[in-house]
């Protein structure tokens, strides 16, 4: 941990773009909304549910990846080791993905508290989003921001591996993994069970338990892809 401590600090140095980028998208993503729909609002029984939030999902997915093509030959040459190194990016993700979880979650109060900002709209805080226990709702936050960290790390490590073709057998991968399960619901006509599955799944379950196994599978294939991974 003494090691892994200042190679962490190492991404630190960029901490204001950590932070300025996803907050700065999510707020403008929310500032379109919030114009947009307090012309219509009033026509969407229930009020408005965006899904305006999963901008600073994919803003973090990038940055991950971004730590990886940035900070890996830097902290190389300066004889950290890969193992290190990779503890250190997983740590930040870590804090990161906590640290936006709370704040989100402090947003879903203000947005409670403001009656969905005066128009009743879910934006920090849709339906399919809200728990009642404040720890199960920053987890329910953070959990995917842990996903897609980790995803773009892994992608970033593919590219330093293998190139710009492990980047192409990559996404074949993907969507022959999301393909071929969809073809072969659709042919054997189970659409209104899968819907009725997820249907029965908690916000907790789909948002925070299933994906932190995914999170967990896609931490181990980066471990396993850096290394081999060059510079």
């Amino acid at each position: 941990m003494n090691r892994v401590l200042p190679a962490t600090r190492v991404h630190l140095i960029t901490w204001p773009t950590l932070l300025a980028w996803p907050w700065g998208i999510l707020l403008t993503s929310f500032v379109f909304n919030l114009v947009l729909f307090t012309g219509i609002g009033d026509d969407i029984e229930g009020g408005p549910q965006t899904g305006g939030l999963v901008s600073v999902y994919i803003v973090t997915m990038v940055s991950a990846g971004q730590s990886i093509t940035q900070f890996f030959p830097f902290s190389l040459g300066l004889s950290v080791t890969r193992r290190t190194f990779y503890a250190a990016v997983s740590l930040l993700l870590l804090g990161e993905s906590l640290l936006f979880g709370v704040m989100l979650y402090l947003c879903k109060l203000v947005e409670r508290a403001t009656d969905g900002w005066g128009i009743s709209m879910g934006f920090f805080a849709p339906s399919f989003l809200n728990s009642d226990n404040p720890v199960l709702q920053i987890l329910i936050y953070m959990v995917p921001f842990l996903v897609l960290g980790f995803f773009g790390i892994f992608a970033a490590l593919v590219m330093k591996r293998w190139g710009i073709s492990g980047l192409y057998v990559l996404s074949i991968s993907l969507l022959s993994l999301l393909g071929l399960p969809a073809v072969l619901i659709t042919w054997q006509g189970w659409w209104l069970a899968v819907g009725r599955w997820f249907g029965d799944q908690s916000a907790l379950t789909l948002f925070a338990g299933w994906p932190a196994l995914l999170a967990l599978l896609l931490a181990g294939a980066g471990l396993l892809t850096i290394r081999r991974a060059t510079t």
